[in-house]
């Protein structure tokens, strides 16, 4: 692989989300818009994009000149196109002074319709810096609830859109987990639904949890996130034990990206 990588002049990205073998083999790991940025600087002029489509697109916007190879071209993100250009009219129509504020968990399509573009990161802090009063947040609902809580001089306008892998665990998947390892803490994406993250110890993006796991004097927690972050998770902290909510935390889409693709 390696030499084929220098004929093609490739770079290897992988979401933390993927397979652990096939992160075993990326030059990269890491969220979406860390992985884009790498994209963006990297020498070489092809990048291997281990995860969805929208991660291939927003990593071409950034590096027009680059080729970017998808291994799985059916891998997709359903939220990521959980809005649409007619609703995104009808709220412009109907509110003044609002800024369309688009999760980068979206197609290149709905990028372009908005005014400003976020990660789970630093969504707050964007949000909280824009002039407008409204906010129309896409294309992820939960996300959008979860920064509104946080900014309560803003109107949010919500959008009917999540992610079915976070949306899927439930307070009673939390609940059991937290039965079965009480001394457990509990971190959280802030794609997950409100009742989850009211019941979390920590709320953050993946590369957050992954940063607090690993400074946290605490030896064992309980991940809200896809299974995929357990790879990194177990890697950086070999002292620490990590279970998850349910057994309906694995993405489908990043799952079919294989070190053989």
């Amino acid at each position: 692989m390696n030499t084929l990588k220098k004929e093609k002049d490739a770079i290897i990205l992988a979401h933390y989300y993927v397979r652990p073998e096939v992160q075993d083999v990326a030059d990269y790991i890491g969220d979406s818009f860390y992985l884009s940025k790498i994209a963006a600087s990297a020498k070489e002029k092809t990048i291997v994009f281990c995860g969805v489509g929208f991660m291939g697109e927003s990593a071409k916007i950034l590096s027009p000149d680059k080729t970017v190879l998808m291994p799985a071209m059916d891998a997709d993100c359903p939220m990521a196109h959980m809005c649409d250009a007619d609703k995104i009219k009808i709220v412009r129509d109907t509110y003044d002074n609002v800024a369309v504020v688009c999760y980068i968990n979206s197609t290149a399509e709905l990028k372009s319709l908005s005014d400003v573009c976020v990660t789970s990161a630093n969504a707050k802090k964007v949000v909280e810096n824009l002039p407008n009063k409204n906010i129309y947040f896409i294309p992820d609902e939960n996300l959008g609830r979860y920064i509104a809580k946080q900014l309560p001089d803003k109107h949010f306008i919500f959008n009917d859109g999540f992610c079915p892998i976070h949306k899927d665990l439930t307070i009673n998947d939390l609940r059991a987990a937290k039965q079965a390892h009480p001394e457990a803490l509990v971190l959280a994406h802030p794609e997950c639904t409100e009742e989850i993250l009211e019941n979390a110890d920590y709320i953050g993006s993946t590369s957050e949890i992954i940063k607090y796991a690993k400074t946290s004097s605490s030896k064992s927690f309980i991940i809200a996130t896809e299974t995929g972050v357990f790879h990194k998770l177990q890697a950086d902290n070999s002292d620490k034990t990590f279970y998850p909510v349910s057994d309906r935390q694995e993405c489908p889409g990043m799952k079919l990206i294989t070190p053989e693709k």
